[in-house]
């Protein structure tokens, strides 16, 4: 963690679905010893349903004990159609870290892609698939991931007959073919769909 005190990871979750939240993920050590408690920890996608659940398991544990916290934040699909995709991660993204109450000047952030946090966190670095090379950030994406994936499943029973539970709201042909089938949903991203539909 070098000269900070606490090291920050984020992540997004949810950029490319049809349906459904985006997901931002904010994770921080909060011990120098945090990141030892997570040894061979991989980033969401590299990681089964049941292998994220474990982890996330793992994460809760250890919150209590005081070791680490996290925080993840969802902006609606209605937020999405009205003020874009790119406004709905900069909000979550926003939401989370704060959620996290550490001040800006004692950590260090760590972000996935192209993320980047509010300017008031100078010490921030925004890594290229860095969920797969930071562990911070990798957790940071299993928060987000795992309760995104649990929201969809409770859509799912709202919504029958759609597959929420299996695809999670992105764009597969059993989900596109359910849409030609039943109409689209008000969970669906309008603007995703150019007037197809």
């Amino acid at each position: 963690m070098n000269k900070f005190t606490y090291l920050i990871g984020i992540d997004e979750v949810g950029r490319g679905p049809i349906a459904g939240p985006v997901a931002v993920g904010a994770f921080v050590f909060l011990t120098k010893t945090s990141s030892k408690l997570f040894g061979g920890v991989k980033e969401s996608k590299q990681l089964t349903e049941v292998k994220r659940e474990e982890w996330f398991k793992k994460i809760l544990e250890v919150q209590k004990k005081g070791h680490i916290d996290f925080a993840v934040t969802f902006q609606s699909e209605k937020i999405i159609d009205t003020k874009g995709l790119s406004f709905a991660i900069k909000n979550a993204l926003r939401m989370s870290i704060n959620k996290l109450e550490i001040k800006c000047e004692e950590c260090e952030v760590r972000l996935d892609g192209g993320l980047k946090a509010p300017l008031e966190y100078k010490n921030q670095k925004t890594i290229i698939k860095g969920d797969a090379k930071e562990k911070v950030i990798a957790l940071a994406s299993i928060c987000a991931k795992v309760l995104r994936d649990r929201k969809m499943k409770e859509w799912a029973k709202k919504y029958p007959g759609y597959g929420f539970e299996i695809h999670k709201g992105y764009g597969t042909e059993k989900h596109y073919k359910a849409i030609q089938k039943h109409g689209l949903l008000p969970l669906h991203r309008k603007s995703f769909f150019n007037n197809i539909y």
